[in-house]
């Protein structure tokens, strides 16, 4: 069956347009509870964990997704503005059946989108989500009173969430040497990151907190951190962390600024699991992982693989080989001995108990760690583009030539946005910008 609804990373789209409309999130809502909850012990109400960002439709869409839920007589738990991470979290130790984050991620506001994951913490399966399609066009039954399910607030969401967020970290894990600059991206974070980081000792300086359901991503966090940059130096801190807009990524910056991306942060905690022999099995990248990422596991003798671009890829190939470590460049990673699924708070204290362990500072720290300069450009996608065809194979082959046969190229479509993303890498940065740019060129004619 045909998707057509579901993408990569749960259902994604412009606030008002098909799909994000009330009236197909009540149909969602419905769909899911009588798909999720059909196998349940008829003796107990199901039930359902329903989170958001801070986007101004999360308000539109969690009413009528509780709506729809409580027509499929599943009973709604509802959390407020939190992380991603944490619905699959609450989740488990709520005993919910089902979890679900209404949120675009690293959008801007004008989108919205939804998440679900199982009673497991995990991503749903691609068998579940068509069974779910499959009830989507159907009417929604006209339920008797008796059998609708009841909605509460948690009003301890956040507190819970930090606790388990600290707790993933040993008691003698101690910051209070750090001076850190949290950047919240007027998202889901504002409340939990800053408790988490200050609770943990730190002295914790905190922008981009001020959600107003509109700002949200706009110039902040993971995907624009030029003000993180500029308020390290300007704070004298020691190191900068950013997430997105639904906390699920995580990058940072050094005391002087200079960003470090998924790939680095990952290899920090490789290495120190590989230090303390507590690494299981290997290491799952994607397609986007830079190659000297995977050189330097050579090197070490850790197995590497490349899922497909997207943390659902990489957490179902982590758990297929029944590995602990993996992620993406642009910053979702996952540490399944400590969370489910990709939790941008968790990957940053694992990040820090790795160079305090070590006793470095993060710079010194990635001196081992030495990056191919990676060149990435986003073009718009404005008509059909076949990336497969015998121009394009020709332009790869002569952009391979420009960079001198050393390094790699990806050109692929996103999977969440309407883009074509060309990326290049090699020894020789500049040839990687010019190889790029010849391809743009390519594909815009």
């Amino acid at each position: 069956m045909t998707r057509k609804y579901f993408g990569t990373d749960g259902i994604r789209g412009k606030t008002g347009d098909h799909p994000i409309t009330p009236e197909f999130f009540i149909k969602l809502g419905y769909a899911a509870g009588i798909v999720l909850t059909k196998s349940w012990n008829k003796e107990k109400r199901p039930a359902v964990v329903i989170g958001k960002d801070t986007r101004i439709s999360g308000y539109m869409l969690e009413s009528a997704l509780e709506s729809g839920f409580s027509s499929a007589g599943v009973d709604v738990l509802l959390t407020g503005p939190i992380p991603t991470p944490a619905i699959a979290f609450l989740t488990k130790s709520l005993g919910a059946q089902i979890g679900v984050v209404i949120t675009a991620s690293h959008n801007s506001f004008e989108d919205n989108g939804i998440k679900f994951f199982s009673n497991l913490g995990l991503k749903l399966s691609d068998e579940v989500e068509l069974e779910i399609e499959a009830l989507l066009d159907k009417e929604i039954n006209r339920n008797p009173s008796n059998i609708l399910g009841k909605a509460r607030r948690i009003d301890n969401a956040i507190d819970l969430y930090v606790s388990f967020c600290k707790s993933t970290v040993d008691h003698s894990f101690n910051i209070n040497s750090l001076k850190i600059v949290l950047d919240c991206a007027h998202g889901a974070t504002y409340q939990v990151a800053p408790k988490v980081f200050s609770g943990l000792g730190a002295e914790v300086v905190i922008i981009n907190n001020k959600p107003d359901g509109l700002n949200i991503n706009h110039d902040a966090g993971s995907v624009h951190p030029e003000l993180l940059q500029k308020s390290v130096l300007s704070n004298n801190a020691d190191l900068g962390i950013a997430f997105d807009g639904d906390g699920d990524r995580v990058i940072m910056s050094d005391s002087n600024g200079n960003l470090i991306d998924g790939d680095q942060l990952l290899f920090l905690i490789v290495q120190n699991y590989y230090k303390k022999n507590i690494l299981k099995g290997g290491v799952v990248g994607t397609l986007m992982t830079n190659l000297a990422f995977e050189e330097q596991c050579k090197k070490m003798n850790i197995p590497f693989l490349r899922s497909n671009v997207g943390d659902r890829y990489v957490s179902e190939l982590l758990y297929q080989k029944d590995w602990m470590l993996g992620g993406e460049n642009s910053g979702h990673i996952l540490i399944t001995n400590k969370h489910s699924t990709g939790d941008g708070i968790i990957s940053a204290l694992q990040v820090l108990n790795s160079i305090l362990e070590a006793k470095q500072s993060i710079e010194e720290a990635l001196k081992s760690i030495p990056m191919y300069p990676q060149v990435l450009i986003n073009l718009p996608l404005t008509k059909k583009v076949d990336l497969t065809s015998s121009v394009m194979e020709r332009a790869i082959t002569d952009a391979k030539l420009i960079m001198q046969n050393k390094g790699r190229i990806l050109i692929r479509k996103s999977g969440t946005q309407a883009l074509i993303r060309v990326m290049t890498e090699g020894p020789d940065k500049q040839k990687a910008i010019k190889a790029a740019n010849f391809l743009i060129e390519k594909i815009k004619t």
